[in-house]
């Protein structure tokens, strides 16, 4: 009864492009995410996300080629697309996906603190003698969650804000002293299907 009570030009002009710009949120988002756990490595997620989404796409495509008349519906297509590019990259950044390596150049004397620091909180860590353009430093090669990152960078400003750091995503990694992360409750899920189990 209630669906009566709404114009059709509301429903056209208003609802309409509402929801496809919500599918389009939804959708897009999901192929953010997707790339980025294939660029991850994390083959089981990424066809299961692929199936809603495309699911998603056919039905906001199908609203919009339905009425080519209605321009409302192509902005919000448009709109929908970007606001989900950017919601994606946010949802990734929460999840905090995968390992990186972090290069950190510093002098000698600020050198043993940030390695001791990394120690301590159990990361693997090497440190290599190397000469820069203002002389002598020392470089420290680590491996570390993404979760991770964003305390020891905040360490290392608040000990020598002068230090140079990089840091780069790593897919695989074979061997190594890791800091254990826990999982968040979406990989968290997945990982208790597919961990091998212990034979008795």
């Amino acid at each position: 009864m209630s669906f009566y009570l709404i114009s059709p030009e509301i429903y056209s002009w208003f609802i309409l492009p509402l929801l496809i710009f919500l599918a389009r949120i939804g959708d897009v988002s999901m192929e953010t995410i997707r790339v980025i756990y294939i660029s991850r490595g994390i083959k089981y997620l990424a066809p299961i996300i692929a199936f809603f989404e495309i699911i998603i796409w056919l039905l906001a495509m199908e609203v919009v080629m339905s009425d080519l008349s209605n321009i409302a519906n192509f902005f919000a297509f448009a709109f929908g697309f970007a606001t989900g590019t950017y919601v994606g990259l946010v949802i990734e950044e929460r999840l905090s996906i995968g390992m990186v390596i972090m290069r950190i150049v510093t002098t000698e004397e600020s050198n043993e603190e940030i390695a001791q620091f990394l120690e301590s909180e159990h990361f693997g860590v090497t440190s290599l003698d190397a000469k820069g353009s203002r002389g002598s430093v020392k470089m420290i090669l680590s491996l570390v969650n993404r979760a991770d990152v964003p305390r020891i960078t905040g360490h290392i400003q608040t000990t020598n804000p002068t230090a140079f750091f990089s840091i780069e995503d790593v897919r695989y990694v074979n061997q190594g002293v890791f800091r254990p992360k826990k999982p968040n409750a979406i990989t968290g899920l997945f990982h208790s299907f597919i961990r091998p189990r212990k034979k008795k």
